[in-house]
């Protein structure tokens, strides 16, 4: 049972760790950019930051995983996913695959494209109402993480949803 304890310390961590870094993102860094004089500095600050938060997020999200699903392994409770009781586990597993998916495949993707657009800039328009839409869905994103948080904390404790 050691390693359960070990396995749920990193996965606690671990969310912290990501959701936080969502959390200062969506309620920090995005406003403090929408509101810049320089929108081309803003965006030059803005790749710069992604480059280097996405990295420790890809990490924060792949420890979440292994940890996850090794405790659900572990425990051999993947009944739970056929029980509508346990909802908070099916929230964790769509959040953690949306995020995966934004880290690991359409941030390098969009990067890529950033780089060749800044070889081209005629073509890129950036306002400062990109930081404001962009913020929009981190917050959307951020309110379904912390529900989710929240659901699973209340739920691991045995407060569950029944008839």
């Amino acid at each position: 049972m050691d390693e359960l304890v070990i396995a749920r310390a990193v996965h606690v961590l671990s969310v912290v760790f990501w959701i936080g870094g969502v959390a200062m993102v969506t309620t920090v860094l995005l406003p403090t950019l929408a509101g810049m004089q320089s929108v081309a500095e803003a965006v030059k600050f803005f790749f710069r930051f992604r480059q280097r938060f996405a990295a420790q997020a890809r990490i924060s999200t792949l420890l979440v995983g292994i940890s996850g699903f090794y405790m659900i392994y572990a425990l051999d409770i993947w009944q739970r996913f056929t029980q509508w009781q346990y909802w908070w586990m099916h929230a964790m597993v769509l959040v953690w695959l949306f995020f995966s998916v934004m880290l690991f495949v359409m941030e390098p993707r969009s990067r890529r494209q950033a780089t060749a657009s800044s070889q081209f800039p005629e073509r890129t328009e950036v306002t400062s109402d990109v930081f404001v839409r962009i913020q929009r869905k981190h917050l959307f994103l951020l309110t379904v993480s912390l529900l989710t948080i929240a659901g699973a904390v209340a739920g691991s404790h045995g407060w569950l949803i029944g008839f």
